[in-house]
């Protein structure tokens, strides 16, 4: 393959070689190249179907380009830096096959068009990824859910004991987190999914090409309607990038509560050993280093956003060198984000609940201390004043040492005379999970019904 620049008719001194380097993409745009070879036989077709190109020169350079498509494949295509990028390798490597004809193949394009079109080839593919890995993570949780819909586990305001929840609840909250996060990843592709190609350079070109067949081909809803955005923003990477990161913060949000759910001073999660690790000095340490390390690494997918952002805010229309940066932190944001959702579906389904440690936690710090208040307004007590009777209630059981199940109807009495037997209905954790029976609640058959919809969606 010669490693003369396909651009280098302009310049009279060759290319400093530290700039040469320092300049080149090749070393980690060559991700894209599947992808550019679809573009690349998308864009031949339309040209030999308007006459651009010979059928006999379209049918070459399809040739080449999958022959090409093999050895990367394979590991046998040899990059060069000399020829910067993805796109300048592979149509060289195509003219060095084919000869004349894989001069032709960029005929009306430009690689400004070309790597944005490459980009969101490659996204879309990522996507529809990342989507497939999130669906298997929400069916681990439906099926945790399931399993422990019954579970009763003390939930929290400001780390603080607030009332009892069903662990098959917990599991939704984070189910309906990622809901959301499914549905702007979609958004995202909707709105991605629209074509620079065709755009060449900044201005659009002279040829008669057919932008609508050429998206159709690569599957896009329809070309760019303009030529000077086509090729210069990249607010669908970045639009991607902020979705990723709000992912990542439900990610790092979940990875939390096993950390200290997993604590010895909770207990209330048992992680597998296989999503664990030891210490090289404390023998006794089982240490939960993959929800640690995805708690971490959120910070990393939060980073590449502002660097994105940062990247585009001053670029003038329409496509700029800076451009380039975009790849390696979008790249990263990918690589990131699947690897997290993949242990996370593999780490859910192996989480063995601690039953009696959940219990024990809930009965404890006066989680059924808004029962109470509840139970006195049915009885005709005005919530403010319910609020006053229960506080003193637990002023007392904090001076006893006992939970508010644990007093007698007649402790209880000496606080409001309308209080009765039936008051410890409403005091036990059962009781209490079964009363928020309505949607969006607690209640055991509420979260069998929540589970049943989550699986027909």
């Amino acid at each position: 393959m010669s490693d003369k620049k396909l651009w280098a008719g302009r310049f009279n001194e060759p290319t400093d070689a530290f700039v040469e380097a320092f300049t080149a993409s090749v070393e980690f745009d060559q991700k894209l190249a599947h992808f550019d070879i679809d573009g690349s036989i998308a864009h031949a077709t339309m040209l030999a179907t308007r006459n651009i190109l010979s059928g006999e020169e379209g049918d070459l350079i399809i040739d080449g380009l999958e022959r090409i498509r093999s050895k990367i494949a394979d590991g046998e295509f040899e990059w060069s830096v000399e020829l910067e990028d993805v796109h300048m390798n592979i149509e060289a490597a195509l003219t060095a096959d084919i000869g004349e004809a894989g001069k032709k193949l960029h005929t009306g394009r430009s690689r400004n068009d070309q790597v944005a079109t490459d980009v969101r080839l490659w996204m879309r593919h990522e996507i529809d990824l990342i989507l497939k890995e999130l669906k298997r993570f929400q069916t681990a949780l439906l099926n945790l859910a399931e399993k422990e819909i019954d579970t009763i586990l003390p939930g929290f305001t400001h780390l603080q004991t607030a009332q009892p929840i069903t662990f098959g609840h917990h599991m939704m909250a984070w189910f309906e987190m990622l809901n959301r996060d499914a549905g702007r990843l979609a958004d995202c592709r909707q709105r991605m999914n629209v074509m620079p190609l065709g755009a060449a350079a900044l201005a659009g070109t002279t040829y008669p090409i057919d932008r609508h067949q050429t998206a159709e081909l690569l599957g896009f809803d329809k070309p760019a309607e303009n030529s000077l955005d086509a090729v210069s923003d990249r607010d669908f990477a970045i639009e991607f990038a902020s979705a990723a990161s709000i992912l990542m913060m439900h990610l790092s949000r979940m990875s939390e509560e096993l950390i200290i759910w997993s604590s010895a001073q909770f207990a209330f999660i048992t992680l597998s050993d296989s999503f664990c690790t030891g210490s090289s000095i404390m023998p006794q340490k089982k240490n939960p280093d993959v929800p640690e390390l995805i708690r971490g690494k959120s910070a990393r997918v939060f980073g590449h956003l502002m660097s994105l952002l940062t990247l585009m805010k001053s670029q003038p229309l329409a496509y700029n060198k800076d451009n380039q940066e975009d790849k390696e932190p979008l790249f990263d944001v990918v690589d990131t984000l699947k690897g997290s959702l993949k242990v996370f579906a593999d780490m859910v389904p192996a989480i063995s609940c601690n039953h009696d440690n959940m219990r024990a936690a809930t009965l404890k710090g006066f989680a059924t201390a808004t029962d109470l208040a509840d139970y006195l307004v049915r009885k005709g007590i005005a919530f403010r004043d319910a609020h006053e009777i229960v506080g003193k209630s637990v002023a007392f059981c904090v001076e006893k040492r006992c939970d508010l199940a644990d007093l007698t109807l007649d402790e209880l009495k000496q606080f409001s005379n309308v209080i009765e037997e039936d008051v410890f209905d409403v005091l036990t954790l059962e009781g209490s999970v079964a009363a928020r029976n309505h949607i969006g609640g607690t209640a055991p058959a509420q979260v069998r019904a929540a589970i049943s919809r989550a699986r027909g969606n």
